[in-house]
């Protein structure tokens, strides 16, 4: 990513070029992105290509200002951070699912970042309702959060957190667990962004994944509450947890909440797709 690209990226964010990739920066820059950038998977139900290549990524993000899912949002956020100074590695992660099973590998994908005053910390904009800054990947106490209380625990081979059954992970792996429940179990080794592209196609495709299902488009409010448009169902979620759920009735009313509450322009209302793009 080139100075002008990088510039244009925090423009998307309203953030200034930062003289320093301190830990303040990086705690300032996910916050805007998770308000700026919405989590949605439009793409698979619009017949769109994702495409896991950083131009293709800055084009979606920055010059279309669209959102995207965990591949798309955390490896441009990535490359962004790269050339912002930052020390950033790609890390897969397996989603827990129902009964704590754990999803297929490169499930997601999230960063870990090291800041010049130290520490390397977990950034993540790309799991939907999660956390609104970094974690410390090196602390095991509870993290507090406006998205919830976290902890980061590491695993022994084949066992979850605190020795709990129902995980898969190798020593030195880390369960990142909110409010008392595992979210995904991060896998320490680097990895690149091409090593995603056969777990962005399943999401894509499989009719088991739950993105081929269901139309998401979510981000943080300015207020740190969160606003969802599921298919046409609208949730306004305030800071202390109170939800205010309306559902849409015309195109135009639907197309209208994508407009102004997400920033996504769109032609037609996106529709639930069959798996692999068929109606």
């Amino acid at each position: 990513m080139d100075s002008a690209q990088a510039d244009a990226y925090l423009r998307r964010l309203g953030a200034e070029r930062p003289a320093w990739p301190t830990l303040d920066v990086l705690r300032e820059l996910q916050l805007r992105h998770l308000m700026a950038v919405p989590f949605e998977n439009l793409s698979i139900h619009l017949g769109e290509a994702i495409v896991l290549e950083e131009n293709r990524l800055l084009e979606k993000v920055v010059g279309a200002r669209r959102g995207g899912f965990c591949y798309e949002l955390n490896g441009v956020f990535g490359a962004l951070l790269t050339a912002l100074g930052f020390d950033v590695t790609l890390l897969a992660a397996r989603v827990y699912g129902d009964e704590e099973r754990l999803g297929i590998p490169y499930d997601h994908l999230a960063l870990r970042v090291r800041t010049v005053d130290g520490g390397d910390w977990l950034t993540d904009v790309g799991f939907g309702a999660h956390s609104h800054y970094p974690l410390a990947m090196g602390e095991r106490g509870e993290q507090e959060d406006p998205g919830g209380v976290f902890r980061v625990v590491g695993v022994e081979a084949g066992v979850g957190a605190e020795g709990e059954g129902g995980g898969g992970g190798a020593p030195g792996d880390l369960d990142v667990v909110r409010d008392g429940k595992r979210q995904y179990l991060v896998e320490v080794r680097p990895r690149v962004l091409g090593d995603f592209v056969a777990g962005a196609w399943w999401h894509s495709t499989s009719p088991e994944s739950h993105f081929t299902r269901s139309l998401v488009c979510s981000r943080v409010t300015e207020d740190g509450g969160r606003v969802t448009l599921s298919g046409r169902s609208l949730t306004v979620t305030a800071p202390g947890g109170g939800k205010e759920v309306r559902e849409l009735g015309a195109d135009s009313e639907v197309l209208a909440v994508y407009r102004e509450w997400f920033g996504v322009e769109l032609s037609a209302v996106p529709r639930v797709r069959g798996a692999g793009g068929g109606d």
